[in-house]
């Protein structure tokens, strides 16, 4: 696999860094087709529960490298997967965003597309693109105003000006705010907790939270119930239950 996008896996949770630090993450083709590949890295390694997507260096990302665009025209889009191969279709196990320094423009929009996000307390957030004539269109507008109140949210948009992650946190878009330089480490922590989770069932509640957005409220229980029931009738359910009973630590099988 390519170095522009290193991965690592401990104890159920693969991490996966976007190495491009001197061009602050920035994603080029290449680098956003790495990470797809990354990502489905992720999905095909039974060991992985969860994945944390984080950058090298002082930055999350400064989102699509624009020296790239303007010199040929060249996006970071992955096709049907969208900006960095997550933004329009993300990976079945949950992914959490580990956030220092900057998560801009397509970088916030790589963050918006993860299910959790933990924040440096000097991070700073923003969908600069109006600034450049430009709007953000991988996520950012779609995602954004349903995380956190609209006229926020519009503010962000339309003034493309900064979103410091102490505010961001403020109105809840933020699970954890950590010290300068701990927001990996913090995520790793919150990551391990999700880990000894049964993988099934993780992968599942995920698919139905993303998935039932749209479901009608008449229908939506029947909809559901095909995963439930998947769920329910697996080897994980009936070990969680039995290791429950016998006070000791289940040992999952993720079927």
């Amino acid at each position: 696999m390519s170095n522009l996008v290193v991965t690592d896996v401990h104890e159920g949770v693969m991490t996966l860094t976007i190495n491009r630090p001197d061009a602050r993450n920035a994603l080029d083709y290449a680098t956003a087709l790495a990470l797809a590949q990354a990502l489905d890295q992720m999905d095909g390694d039974d060991s992985v529960v969860i994945g944390i997507l984080t950058g090298a260096g002082n930055s999350f990302s400064a989102g699509m490298d624009l020296k790239a665009f303007a010199k040929t025209g060249e996006r970071p889009l992955v096709e049907g997967r969208g900006l960095g191969g997550l933004c329009e279709k993300g990976p079945q196990k949950p992914l959490i965003a580990a956030v220092e320094g900057y998560a801009l423009a397509g970088g916030f929009e790589l963050a918006l597309a993860c299910d959790l996000i933990v924040a440096a307390e000097n991070a700073t957030f923003g969908l600069p693109e109006v600034k450049r004539g430009l709007v953000a269109s991988s996520g950012g507008l779609l995602r954004l105003p349903k995380r956190i109140p609209y006229h926020i949210a519009m503010e962000v948009i339309l003034t493309g000006d900064m979103f410091p992650a102490q505010r961001a946190f403020e109105y809840g878009l933020i699970n954890r705010l950590t010290e300068p330089g701990k927001a990996l480490e913090t995520a790793r922590e919150l990551a391990h907790v999700v880990a000894q989770n049964g993988p099934m069932a993780v992968r599942v509640a995920k698919e139905i939270v993303g998935r039932s957005e749209n479901w009608r409220s008449d229908e939506m229980y029947d909809i559901q119930r095909p995963y439930i029931t998947r769920v329910f009738t697996s080897e994980d359910a009936k070990e969680g239950a039995t290791a429950f009973a016998e006070k000791r630590k289940p040992v999952w099988k993720g079927r």
